[in-house]
């Protein structure tokens, strides 16, 4: 069933980290695209194997059924076999185990769900229905999408860069008024291809909040 009580939500580095993900359907593609995507070091294992998993670099293949109790070897799992019973060994060797198991589209099985996601460079945002409603989480994803372009990387590493410059003088960056400087129109000048003035609006903001 849905998950009814809140969620505590997580970003989750699996950069150079062993995942699995059992199954490997149309489902299951997604699914180790995302991964791949965050860096981690993937194990597919399924006995039949789609061709678009097939062909991903650095995707490690298995074409066999699962093995009880080898989840106890990741740090993350993906059940994506549309077996109920299959998907329940899985989740109940990674409780066992204590390792986080996400079953696609079965939130009884699950002790992670993954939210719909839009990334935009070094922008991630993520979208939960805690399992209820999977068509409005990517509903809602699409409509946030279209609102999200590179200009909000472009206003990360505007950003990163200011805050990497102050704390390089031994001044702390808690103080400062970021929330007025992101409301003082630089989103705007970035999106003109105004740059320089983006960086010196900010500059000027920060300046006058550290007084």
């Amino acid at each position: 069933m849905p998950v009814d009580h809140p969620l505590y939500p997580v970003n989750l580095v699996v950069d150079g980290r062993a995942c699995l993900v059992v199954g490997a359907g149309r489902v299951a593609v997604g699914k180790v695209r995302g991964l791949v995507e965050a860096g981690a070091r993937v194990t597919v294992v399924a006995p039949e194997v789609d061709p678009a998993i097939a062909a991903m670099d650095g995707v490690t293949v298995e074409r066999r059924p699962y093995r009880a109790g080898e989840v106890a070897a990741y740090r993350l799992v993906v059940a994506a076999t549309g077996d109920p019973a299959v998907n329940q060994a899985v989740y109940d060797d990674g409780e066992a185990a204590g390792v986080w198991v996400n079953s696609a589209d079965d939130p009884e099985r699950c002790s992670a769900i993954l939210p719909a996601r839009i990334r935009q460079g070094r922008l991630t945002v993520t979208v939960s229905t805690g399992g209820h409603s999977p068509a409005m989480a990517s509903w809602l994803r699409e409509r946030l999408a279209a609102e999200l372009g590179p200009e909000y990387d472009q206003l990360i590493g505007l950003l990163g860069e200011a805050r990497t410059e102050i704390q390089a003088q031994g001044v702390g960056t808690e103080h400062l008024d970021w929330r007025g400087a992101l409301d003082s129109g630089i989103l705007d000048l970035i999106r003109a291809g105004r740059l320089d003035e983006a960086k010196e609006r900010l500059r000027a903001c920060l300046s006058s909040s550290s007084d």
